[in-house]
């Protein structure tokens, strides 16, 4: 696997998966081995869980700007692939986005792999369109990785569409095989009394954001829907755990509103705390503008909080308006205010949404069953990419002896 983010090293939601579909895949008979980006204080190789962990060193050179730093990535990407290639040839190169591309595509072309590519997001998707030399410069390299790859995996109906449509990929070329989320992290004891303490009194509320502070994730709507929510459900407090671009615009808007007693900006949080403030909660809000998936509305299925989500992406594939969750409309704070006085005001409700949104994660969304969907990907791709050999083999020797009867001129 080939993947610029893997934990430690978290940007996004991609770190999460690649880390937990590869430890399943391990778990299921799968040696896998992730060349990644480095990380401070991390070793160059390492197994953890099974997984194969690989750390590019060079990219820590100084770059000049954005795209030498992946050029850079790439080379570093390329010598260890190769070398790991060399010593114990693999079956198969599994490339995660755009920022792989070159290296996925040499490793393909110079080594007859066949290649598997995931793409977790667009970059026309993720800014509504492409308007600059660098975003066109990603738009061709994400045609690049479609066009070079076997078989493209989507996290949703969503993403499968979006591919159609940006880069012209015949649906037979694609799979969609979800995200996931593992219920057994949320299964411990914890006394959510001393955490709710640090925002809430005992009869107030919690509701909670986690991803990145940019603007496609619609965490500015939220914003604005929180005079609505505070106005009927006094002393609700909103917890922001994320850091990115968007963060100090963000802080400013909140003063703007003047709810900034009620916002709290928590910036990264660690996994152990993390799990603890899902469990703290009494709401999950994913706002989202664009979401390919949205992994964030399983955790908080996961961790038996009622979520409330925008209509878009790969959110539409799980969450059921009032029964898994409930949807309001994308960018409209209007909806969301409304969305989340629902679970706020209504116990019954958050309890029927708990319960049916558990059932799913449990027996859907799980890593168990994604990897045994990615399991049959790479089957089919390695079965269908004998077949061309074994095809590509005939018509030489046919050739060779069409040549040596003199019936070839």
């Amino acid at each position: 696997m080939l993947s610029w983010e893997y934990p430690p090293r978290i940007i996004g939601g991609l770190a999460r998966v690649v880390w937990a579909l590869s430890r399943e895949l391990v778990l299921s008979g799968v040696e896998v081995h992730v060349v990644t980006a480095d990380h401070p204080g991390q070793a160059e190789h390492e197994v953890v869980d099974g997984v194969h962990i690989h750390r590019v060193k060079t990219q820590t050179d100084t770059t000049p700007d954005f795209l030498s730093w992946v050029n850079r990535f790439n080379f570093g990407l390329l010598q260890y692939a190769i070398k790991l290639h060399q010593q114990a040839p693999f079956d198969i190169i599994h490339a995660h986005d755009w920022m792989v591309t070159d290296a996925a595509w040499v490793l393909k072309s110079g080594f007859g792999l066949p290649l598997v590519a995931t793409m977790h997001a667009t970059e026309a998707g993720r800014m509504h369109g492409i308007h600059s030399d660098l975003q066109r410069y990603i738009h061709q390299m994400e045609w690049r990785l479609t066009f070079e790859a076997w078989e493209v995996i989507v996290n949703s109906h969503a993403m499968n569409g979006e591919l159609q449509t940006l880069f012209g990929l015949p649906p037979n070329k694609i799979a969609v095989v979800p995200n996931g989320t593992d219920p057994s992290v949320f299964d411990f004891e914890c006394d959510v009394r001393p955490i709710r303490g640090r925002f809430v009194s005992e009869h107030q509320q919690i509701v909670l954001y986690v991803g990145r502070m940019v603007r496609e994730k619609g965490v500015h709507v939220l914003l604005e829907a929180v005079p609505r929510v505070i106005s009927e459900r006094p002393g609700t407090q909103f917890l922001f755990v994320g850091t990115g671009y968007y963060l100090d615009d963000l802080k400013r808007q909140a003063e703007a509103l003047g709810v900034s007693h009620h916002t709290h900006f928590l910036g990264y949080v660690g996994d152990e705390e993390l799990k603890h403030l899902y469990k703290a909660a009494d709401a999950v809000c994913i706002p989202s503008l664009y979401e390919p998936f949205g992994i964030v509305a399983l955790e908080g299925m996961a961790a038996q909080v009622p979520v409330v989500t925008s209509d878009v992406g790969g959110l539409k594939d799980f969450v059921e308006n009032m029964e898994t969750g409930v949807t309001t409309y994308a960018g409209d704070a209007g909806s969301l205010a409304w969305g989340l006085l629902q679970v706020l005001r209504n116990p019954e409700l958050a309890d029927k949404l708990r319960e049916t949104a558990y059932d799913k994660v449990q027996h859907i969304y799980n890593w168990k069953v994604i990897a045994r969907r990615t399991r049959e990907v790479y089957q089919k791709v390695l079965n269908e990419s004998e077949m061309v050999k074994a095809e590509r083999s005939v018509m030489v020797s046919d050739k060779e002896k069409t040549a040596s009867s003199g019936k070839g001129r």
